[in-house]
């Protein structure tokens, strides 16, 4: 199963895309298999040549009385050059680590990860129309 950031993709233009490790306790990838998880609000900082996902909602597996924070700080898997390279491009201050995505490949718990730039008003309708058009010629094409 895959959770899509969709707010992402509408608020950001994506440079550039990476896979990550994420470090998960038990009942945390408990709900991320049964995809309970919202990543609308969230977003990575580097802080000590580390990246942590923060704000990222993953809902109390039922079976868990030491559930603690829904919304802690977890801690991202990256090859330390891939970080390096991504806070030199952030020092310039417009650009943020978004994630786009998290699901499980094999037995662990995978998280994309993007570099993006805030899409200005217009763009944000540009893409809308965009949506709305492609949408009304699928909607006419399957009509007949």
């Amino acid at each position: 199963m895959r959770i899509l950031n969709k707010r992402a993709r509408l608020k950001y233009h994506i440079l550039e895309k990476v896979e990550a490790g994420i470090v998960l306790s038990g009942a945390e990838i408990k709900s991320i298999r049964a995809g309970r998880v919202d990543l609308s609000e969230s977003f990575a900082k580097i802080k000590n040549g580390e990246v942590f996902l923060e704000n990222a909602h993953i809902n109390p597996w039922m079976g868990s009385q030491k559930f603690s924070d829904t919304r802690r700080e977890r801690k991202l898997l990256l090859h330390e050059k891939q970080i390096l390279n991504w806070q030199g491009k952030i020092a310039g201050g417009q650009l943020t680590i978004a994630p786009l995505a998290i699901y499980i490949k094999g037995n662990l718990a995978k998280i994309d990860l993007a570099l993006v730039k805030n899409k200005a008003k217009y763009d944000k309708r540009a893409d809308l129309k965009k949506k709305a058009v492609e949408r009304d010629i699928e909607r006419e094409l399957r009509n007949k």
